[in-house]
């Protein structure tokens, strides 16, 4: 008799598995590939000291994960909602979080940013300017203190399997700690020398926030690749373009340098952001 749960960490080809009477075991795959991300439900074989091969991968409902031409990265796997975290300092990429936020909406997950350490006041209005990009689709941003207070981030959690997203030194695994007491996700310093924080989390863990809500804090990263997604899926990955895009000359229009873009005469008119345009081309360059 097999036994069903879900994997709750992932360390490369072995996975901590909670089965569905609460119990964690170890999962090990069968064969050479690792095809499985944290989230994943899983049927298991007779359980051995601790230990069980992982038998059935049952099917997802989102993959998040990303690419580039050698290789892909799983994050995590049927989550509802993507949560991108950034902070006043140190820096953050908007261009990595176009990147994510297309890689979601093809997952038709849910999306919010969280702009942790909001209360360094002096970069706060920086941070916002920053995030102005992403207001003409009305992209929602909660401000928060993680070291102090993450009750903003707490109505957006209800009922949703989240996954925390962001480069290193952000806060996710503050807001982590924050949200499970007893989680000790372990937290560094931030090497303003550098100006990145320095990787603390090195492998995607699922938390229960409680019956109906989890969230899957994952490693910081610096890129995002989308070598898995055709043209159509990343422009399809920019809201605001969705109006426009029937009226280009071309039904192929690439939006670079077509006659008569109605992207391009989106960004001359305001309509289109001309950095979120940036952030196009450059996922598009190749």
């Amino acid at each position: 008799m097999s036994l069903g749960g879900t994997i709750t960490a992932a360390f490369g080809r072995h996975y901590e598995v909670t089965l569905d009477d609460g119990r964690v075991v170890n999962g090990i795959p069968r064969g050479k590939k690792s095809p499985f991300a944290c989230g994943d439900h899983v049927s298991l074989g007779p359980l051995h000291d601790s230990e069980a091969q992982i038998l059935t991968h049952l099917p997802r409902s989102s993959l998040l994960y990303r690419s580039d031409a050698w290789k892909q990265k799983l994050i995590a796997a049927n989550a509802t909602q993507l949560v991108l975290v950034v902070a006043t300092e140190p820096g953050f990429s908007d261009e990595l979080i176009s990147r994510a936020l297309v890689a979601a909406l093809h997952e038709h997950m849910r999306v919010v940013i969280a702009l942790n350490k909001a209360d360094l006041a002096e970069r706060l209005p920086a941070a916002r300017a920053q995030l102005a990009p992403f207001d003409s689709f009305k992209l929602p941003v909660v401000e928060l203190s993680a070291h102090r207070d993450v009750t903003p981030l707490l109505p957006w959690l209800a009922g949703q399997l989240s996954v925390l997203v962001g480069q290193s030194g952000m806060g996710k695994s503050t807001i982590t700690n924050a949200l499970i007491p007893g989680a000790a996700a372990a937290t560094r310093e931030i090497s303003t020398a550098l100006d990145s924080g320095k990787h603390t989390t090195t492998h995607a863990r699922l938390y229960r926030l409680d019956k109906q809500s989890g969230l899957i804090d994952s490693p910081g990263l610096q890129e995002f690749g989308l070598a898995h997604l055709s043209f159509g899926e990343i422009e399809d990955g920019f809201p605001e373009f969705r109006p426009l895009v029937a009226g280009c000359r071309f039904r192929d229009c690439r939006h670079r340098n077509e006659p008569d873009c109605a992207v391009k005469q989106g960004v001359a008119g305001g309509q289109v952001d001309p950095r979120r345009y940036a952030h196009f081309l450059a996922i598009t360059a190749h």
